[in-house]
Order: structure tokens, then sequence, then C-alpha cells
């Protein structure tokens, strides 16, 4: 086995359920450890584009989406040693519960340990349990020989004798301890519209000091990490068809931010412009990529900027390529209705958006569908909805377990519309 004295060390936060606190400790130990002068390389399992905004924030350096739903494990792991080459430690945070995937655990955080051989370390909510928490790690540990949970953190703690109740479980297990997080509701992030929020400034002021006296996380740095099956590390998946192209990207930090990082990197050059206050020159662009974010949180801006929209409604009129994602495709529809009233989009595809409070339903899971003879891959997740009738669908969509949902995908000239958000273009 190699060390960290040799080689860097990696490690996977889980939980045994969400709401574990798993994304708290997994923030803090990034800034924690990019504090103390330790080049911190993050990850998030799965789809998510919110995590991955503060794991940007606190290790200054773009956090990487590892889902081997809408992508192989092989190009899994070429991602983890592309983006974790020059990185002193790698922090990979899970979703959901460990080994809760979209097929059973196939999708899990799990998954992507086994995948990537990485140790996992366990966070789990205590408030409520003591010794309680013996069978419940005993399973996890022993659940999948092929998962090295390396040791636990206790979260919200109670109490000095709440704690020694708790090292009685990893004593008698053999279990190692990393910490015992003590309860602190100021600790507690705050919740918005589809997640957390990243509308202000991440400060991890307290959480890094919190951990600091309660995490030992000079221990999390001595994890072993085995010999890597290192990868051919190629510039881009070579199903991406942005490779090579010149790409204009519509972005603001709330209504259209929903970028995975694989994407960007795969395009030859990436310009980018503001909705609410740019006018796009279409100048050697290949492509106008309108991403997803909540433009129905913005209206009134993207009204104001009238030229903006007549521009894009122009270029995919004379045939320009767009791709528009969620947010980006209800920016390119005939209007949003929000509770405020009706406000004017761009006009492309003739349907209205009602984001009305009274209307708001939770639309959310996998997708794929084929196009053009090729399976492309993504996710859903959004609670606005198309205004009557759902409208007529350019192909067939499925979720994960192959099951036709209604979701539409809109082909108009060389525009690609949906409400599902692309893995790669």
């Amino acid at each position: 086995m190699l060390t960290f004295a040799s080689m860097k060390t990696a490690f996977l936060i889980a939980a045994p359920t969400s709401g574990s606190g798993k994304t708290t400790i997994a923030r803090g130990l990034m800034a924690l450890l990019t504090q103390r002068g330790y080049k911190v390389q993050p990850f998030k399992c799965g789809p998510d584009y919110i995590d991955t905004k503060f794991h940007a924030a606190v290790c200054g350096r773009p956090s990487i989406n590892l889902d081997t739903f809408m992508a192989t494990e092989q190009h899994v792991s070429e991602l983890f040693a592309r983006y974790g080459q020059d990185a002193d430690v790698c922090v990979v945070e899970g979703m959901m519960g460990l080994f809760d995937g979209f097929d059973r655990d196939c999708g899990s955080s799990a998954e992507i340990a086994r995948a990537l051989d990485i140790p996992v370390v366990l966070v789990v909510d205590a408030k409520s349990a003591a010794y309680s928490m013996a069978p419940l790690l005993q399973g996890f540990v022993n659940f999948r020989k092929d998962i090295r949970i390396a040791g636990v953190i206790y979260n919200r703690v109670g109490s000095e004798r709440h704690r020694q109740l708790l090292q009685q479980v990893s004593d008698d297990l053999g279990i190692r301890c990393f910490g015992f997080v003590p309860k602190r509701a100021e600790l507690e992030q705050g919740s918005r519209y589809l997640g957390l929020d990243f509308s202000t400034k991440v400060d991890s002021t307290a959480l890094v000091r919190l951990l600091e006296q309660h995490v030992d996380w000079q221990a999390l740095l001595t994890l072993p990490v085995r010999s890597p099956r290192t990868p051919h590390l190629k510039p881009t998946d070579s199903s991406s068809e942005a490779f090579g192209l010149r790409a204009l990207i519509a972005r603001n930090d709330d209504a259209f931010s929903f970028l995975y990082q694989e994407t960007l990197d795969a395009f030859q050059t990436v310009r980018f412009f503001n909705p609410e206050q740019d006018v796009p020159s279409f100048q050697d662009v290949d492509l106008l990529y309108l991403p997803g974010g909540y433009p129905e949180k913005h209206l009134e801006p993207l009204v104001s900027n009238a030229a903006c929209r007549q521009a894009i409604k122009t270029f995919a009129e004379q045939g320009g390529r767009i791709v528009a994602e969620c947010g980006g495709m209800m920016y390119l529809c005939q209007g949003i209705v929000s509770d405020a009233g009706t406000f004017p989009m761009c006009g492309v595809l003739p349907y209205t958006i009602t984001a009305r409070t009274a209307d708001r339903k939770l639309t959310l899971g996998y997708r794929r569908f084929e196009l053009n003879g090729r399976e492309l891959r993504g996710h859903e997740f959004h609670y606005t909805q198309f205004l009557g009738d759902v409208p007529q669908s350019h192909c067939q969509v499925y979720n994960a377990q192959g099951t036709p949902v209604p979701t539409p995908v809109f082909c108009y000239k060389n525009v690609l519309a949906s409400y599902t958000h692309l893995y790669t273009i």
C-alpha cells in the first residue's frame, strides 16, 4: 500500500441516510484542509450542481461530478485521475445514503467508492441514539466487503456522556472514530428553492474551528490509498460532441449557473455572457449554450434586456446551434408566468412556463433519450411546469429504470431544448 507520503490521499464522505450532515462535514473538511495549505480537489457523487458550488468556493478549484448513470465507471475513473492528479488530497462528497442508487445500489456513492477503490468515512447522525449505533454501523461495515469503510464521524453529539457512549460503540466494534462533532444550530445549512442556498458568500470560519477541535483531520491524511488503476487521461469523453466547438455560454450567479465542469472543459473555447446585462455577439461561435438555473427568480432583469432576447431569437431563426437545458429552455419559451404576472422571454419556442406558487410540482430523476442515433443522458429537477398541456416531444424520454416519462424534448431548426440537464452535449 502507498500512503500520503508517497501519493495523494483520497476518501469519500458518506452517510447512512440523507440529512446526517455529510454535506456540512465534507465542506468543512475541504475548507480546513485548504486553509492548512493542502491542495484539495473536491468531487461530488451524482448529478448535483449546488453542493459543487460550495466545494469550489472553499477549495478554490472546480468540483467534479462523478455519476455512474450518466457516465461509465471507466469515465468516472478518468475524471478522478485527471482532475486529482496535481492535488494533495481528493475529497469526494457522497449523495443520499451510502448504498442508495437509482436501482438498489447501482449509481450509489458505494459504487463510486468501489470504482475508485477509495476508503469511506461514514458520517452518522447520533443525536437520538447511543449504543443503538452499534448494529447500524456493524451492518454498514459488513454489508459489502468490496466497500472499505475506514471509520466514522459522529455528528450532532449532545454531551460528554453521549460522546462516551458513542466511543463504546467504536471500541466494541473495532471501528475507527475520527471525531465527535457537537450539535450546533448555527451550522445547519439553510435551504432554498431546489436545494442549498448558494446566493450568499460561503463563510466556513465557525465550521472549520469546530472540526479542528472535534475531528482528527490529520488521521484522515494517513488513510492508506491502494495503488490506483491508472486510466488513460483523455481530454474529454469521446462521445461528447462539444469537443472542438467554440461555445458562447449564458452565465450568472443564479439564473444560468448549472454547469458541469467536464462539459466546459470539452469545448475548444468558451466565452460567457450575462443575459441580464449583455447583448451577445455570435461571431466565431459554433454553439450557444443556455444552461439551467433559476430564471424565474430573475424575470424583471431578463425582460429588461430586450436586446439580448431579440439577439438570441434572431440567432435561432437564422439556424444558429443552441442547446438549452431546464432554465435555459424556459428562457427560450414565449413567456414565464409567476405570481407577479406574465413575463415575455425569447419567443423561440411557442410555450409558456408557469412558476406560480400554486402550480409548483417537483419533477425529479435521471433521464435518457435517443437523438440522431446517439443516446443522451442527464438529470431533471424542477418545480416549474408547462402552462396547459405538456407539449409533444420530438422523441420519447425514459427514466433510469427504462420507464417512459412525459418530459418533452424540442428540436426546432438547430435548437435542442428540454428540462433535462445533459451530462455531455
